[in-house]
């Protein structure tokens, strides 16, 4: 039995002391392995299903992934808000009320989440068609979303469990519930897809499998925290509805990147299925190579709104300028990596003439531009965990919209090569603009404002 003294311990800030190189790197470092297991069941079934050899399923599981992003983009924002509101309650020594709060938040993702799902599994057609999928692409990729759709609400619980993890520094078990749903993915992938010849369906199958484990683990992980109680039912939309002020504007900045992506598959989709292929497999590679850098987006908030609700300026500062010291190392090197291996990817997914001319630019030049997104990313964590989360979504829906149509628009007119370049190009000043802004914002913002 739990005394009061282990539930302090268990509930002290622990960002609020001790090198901050540390924390960000052990807290980023096991986010990344973490977020590598999130990312890489997507990259799993992509790479299960080119190796069946048809172009068509590629294009149609790409197809899927695009609504799935959105999906999971709202899926983000929720898991931010709980993150912040949690991370800065424990750092005001206020975890009685963090408890509460957190119960409440979880049975309203639940319900939220449910009836999301649902509704895209119901109008999955319309909408993938509203993309550019048309005949076999569309069948397939309509049977893939019709399965997963409905079980959207496995995947944001197990990401609000973990990010709860992480708001109370525990980065190892966060690691943890996220590496269940990648070893799932990938013993089942394999065996639903290739032996027994399930295809798309397979691919679904594994997916909801793999999300059960995450939300299951996440729930079993969190019970030593002391963080879930017997809810307060009266209270759960009020108690909800404070959450989601973060997580609401964390949801509009989250959707941005996916809608940004949704405009440049339908771009593609004017060209032909082995484009699609080639703008599938980077947009499944982005998130793997560089999952450090999406890492630290999590990773770096709790750090950020413990020492802000501790009033503590100069760590908050040293944590943005330690980010985009790791975003730059991390960019370079795995530059490196893949202009090196270029020829192993393009056969690892099967690609072929615009998909491969695709993939070989990525490669060479274009992955940099992840420079500037990692800025805006890390931009973005201190925005949202500052209490200015319409910041975030301001500059991330500037990139999606202003930084993605003209170019993607202009770039279309010298063919997909054109496309991967002006999505590229777009996110390069509002990186820069993000990051100034971050800055500003640390430096001036009040320290002694309510929680």
């Amino acid at each position: 039995m739990k005394t009061s003294a282990d539930t302090k311990a268990f509930h002290k800030p622990r960002f609020c002391e001790g090198s901050i190189m540390r924390h960000v790197v052990v807290m980023a470092g096991t986010g990344t392995v973490g977020l590598m297991a999130v990312f890489l069941v997507d990259f799993l079934n992509l790479f299960y299903i080119s190796r069946l050899g048809n172009s068509n399923f590629t294009a149609a599981i790409g197809f899927a992934n695009a609504i799935g992003f959105l999906q999971m983009g709202v899926c983000i924002g929720m898991s931010i808000g709980a993150v912040v509101i949690t991370a800065r309650l424990i750092g005001a020594g206020q975890p009685e009320c963090a408890k509460k709060m957190v119960t409440s938040f979880i049975i309203f993702t639940i319900f939220l989440m449910i009836i999301i799902g649902l509704l895209v599994a119901i109008f999955n057609r319309e909408i993938l068609y509203l993309l550019g999928a048309r005949d076999v692409v569309l069948i397939q990729a309509s049977h893939f979303v019709m399965i997963v759709s409905p079980f959207l609400f496995l995947i944001a619980l197990g990401m609000v469990l973990s990010g709860l993890l992480r708001a109370m520094g525990d980065a190892r078990r966060s690691m943890n519930v996220t590496i269940i749903g990648a070893l799932v993915a990938g013993i089942m992938d394999p065996i639903m897809i290739l032996v027994l010849n399930l295809g798309l369906e397979g691919a679904a199958i594994s997916t909801i499998c793999s999300r059960l484990g995450v939300a299951v683990l996440g729930f079993y992980s969190l019970k030593r925290y002391q963080l879930i109680e017997k809810p307060h039912w009266n209270d759960i939309f009020s108690d909800s509805l404070k959450i989601l002020k973060i997580s609401f504007p964390a949801i509009l900045t989250n959707l941005a990147t996916p809608v940004g992506g949704l405009f440049v598959i339908h771009t593609m989709s004017n060209f032909n299925s082995d484009a699609i292929s080639g703008q599938t497999a980077i947009d499944r590679m982005i998130p793997v190579a560089f999952a450090f850098v999406f890492a630290l987006t999590g990773s770096v908030g709790p750090i950020i709104s413990q020492n802000f609700g501790a009033g503590l300026r100069e760590r908050m500062q040293e944590t943005l300028v330690v980010s985009l010291k790791l975003v730059c190392l991390c960019v370079f090197c795995a530059w490196g990596i893949f202009y090196i291996g270029q020829d192993i990817f393009v056969k690892m997914f099967a690609l072929k003439a615009e998909g491969e001319a695709l993939m070989r630019l990525f490669c060479n030049w274009v992955i940099i531009n992840n420079l500037f997104l990692g800025m805006l990313f890390v931009s973005n964590t201190a925005f949202n965990n500052l209490g200015y989360p319409l910041f975030a979504t301001f500059f991330n829906w500037g990139r999606a919209t202003l930084g993605t149509i003209p170019f993607v628009t202009i770039g279309a007119s010298y063919g997909p090569q054109g496309v991967l370049i002006g999505q590229s190009l777009g996110v390069i000043p509002f990186g820069i603009m993000a990051v100034c802004c971050a800055f500003f914002l640390i430096k001036t913002i009040q320290m002694n404002k309510p929680i």
